[in-house]
């Protein structure tokens, strides 16, 4: 007796559920197809513009009233959805040509053309996320329960500091920069113990691969380069995306996130990026690199602008 309650409950919520799509598919059409293009097109011309905004805009053209999710239904219809903007780099002119000439110079190397090259960079790691971006879910009343509050230092939160280098073949060790980088402090902790070292042990056609931060392009740091004979690529500004070290920094993250026991201290956080830096297999980093013709034509697509990368 009670299967078929249970039967009938599900064939009365299916009958419900057919005449309430029924009666949504017989409803008028609040807006024409004119109207239609219209709110997708002030969406596209103004990617930050709200659906109120749009509504408003739509009454003063035309004279016609419609809800804000009526402007939210025509935009998922186009498959507009809002989404929160990817944080980019800006990028002149100058930036953007730059980038195009050498994606073009570049496009067409083959891995052995790749393989004397370093890749390199700093990247900082912070001991907590506090960026403001975490979502929990709580019920109304829980705004300020302990399970659902994101704690953070007044101050700040604590960060480490690191440079490495990757190629084809091997990698540096990982480097803790202590403080601020400066010029000095790149070319004794940096290029002295681990550039130079890596450089004669690449071969005659080793080529440095650095962005064209303050501490790598100062006159010092350049003296010491053509001192010691290290021939360093010429590299656009602006371009993280082309540098697949940016991949590996963001591997190394998601490794250090995914540890059964998070590093509570600066010290503990300073071992782990270590010992997850050594543990991400070669193969991984060659397979990022094998990307440069990709990230190169992406370049040239975007005309220079950004990537996907």
């Amino acid at each position: 007796m009670c299967i078929v309650d249970e039967k009938q409950s599900d064939v009365f919520e299916f009958s419900l559920l057919s005449n309430h799509r029924k009666h949504i598919l017989s409803r008028k059409r609040k807006t024409t197809r004119l109207q239609d293009r219209y709110i997708v097109n002030c969406a596209l011309r103004n990617r930050t513009t709200t659906a109120r905004d749009i509504q408003n805009t739509l009454k003063t053209a035309t004279g016609v009233e419609i809800s804000n999710q009526t402007v939210r239904n025509r935009l998922l219809e186009a498959n507009l959805r809002s989404r929160r903007p990817v944080r980019v780099v800006r990028l002149t002119i100058q930036h953007r040509q730059a980038r195009r000439q050498f994606a073009q110079n570049h496009a067409n190397w083959q891995l052995r053309h790749w393989r004397p090259l370093l890749f390199t960079d700093e990247s900082r790691f912070r001991l907590t996320r506090c960026d403001g971006r975490l979502r929990v879910y709580r019920r109304p009343g829980e705004r300020y329960s302990a399970a659902a509050v994101q704690e953070y230092d007044k101050f700040g939160c604590g960060s480490v500091m690191v440079w490495g280098g990757v190629s084809l073949d091997e990698r540096t060790d990982l480097v803790v920069v202590p403080g601020r980088l400066c010029a000095q402090t790149y070319i004794e902790n940096v290029l002295e113990d681990h550039v130079w070292p890596a450089a004669y042990g690449m071969g005659p056609d080793f080529l440095l691969m650095q962005d064209n931060a303050r501490p790598h392009t100062a006159a010092i740091t350049l003296d010491y380069l053509r001192q010691q004979e290290i021939r360093v690529m010429e590299w656009p500004s602006m371009s993280p995306d082309l540098n697949p070290i940016e991949h590996i920094w963001d591997l190394l993250d998601r490794r250090i996130r995914k540890r059964p026991i998070a590093p509570q201290t600066l010290q503990q956080l300073t071992e782990a990026l270590i010992e997850e830096w050594e543990r991400i297999p070669q193969e991984d980093i060659r397979r990022i690199i094998r990307s440069m013709s990709r990230r190169c034509q992406a370049v040239i697509r975007a005309h220079g602008g950004h990537t996907r990368y």
